[in-house]
């Protein structure tokens, strides 16, 4: 189950979509690793897969540097403030503050699949106005 997990999240982070939320929850849910465990696993995973992909999408100039340093100071200033934290925070609190932000996560995974659905119906119906008005005109 472990070669699983890592195997799915190494998917996952190679096409950049938060492997580590999969990581953490299936080392919480299918292994019973406690939260503060996983989420101290996930940073040991992060470091090779996030060099390999750093190696991979630089080979093909897909990092805007000018952008990247400013995000990564600044993540490792606060990831090391987060870490700080964690250790002090009480475990089911770090869970349901997980979860939380699952749920929004989730809850903008849900929206941006559906925007193109929403928007594409209000296009239509404003052409059909517009047909309508046309109509009404000859």
């Amino acid at each position: 189950m472990a070669i699983i997990i890592g195997v799915v999240a190494g998917i996952i982070t190679a096409l950049g979509s938060g492997g580590g939320t999969v990581l953490i929850t299936g080392l919480n849910l299918f292994l019973g690793v406690e939260q503060r465990i996983a989420q101290s696993v996930n940073l040991l995973f992060f470091i090779p897969t996030s060099i390999t992909a750093i190696i991979l999408n630089s080979k093909r100039k897909l990092i805007k540097w000018k952008t990247a340093i400013p995000v990564i100071i600044s993540g490792v200033i606060s990831s090391a403030i987060g870490a700080k934290l964690a250790t002090k925070i009480d475990i089911a609190i770090l869970k349901k503050m997980f979860g939380f932000f699952l749920a929004i996560i989730a809850l903008y995974e849900i929206y941006s699949l559906i925007k193109p659905y929403i928007i594409s119906r209000i296009r239509n119906n404003k052409n059909m106005d517009n047909l309508d008005i046309k109509k009404e005109e000859q």
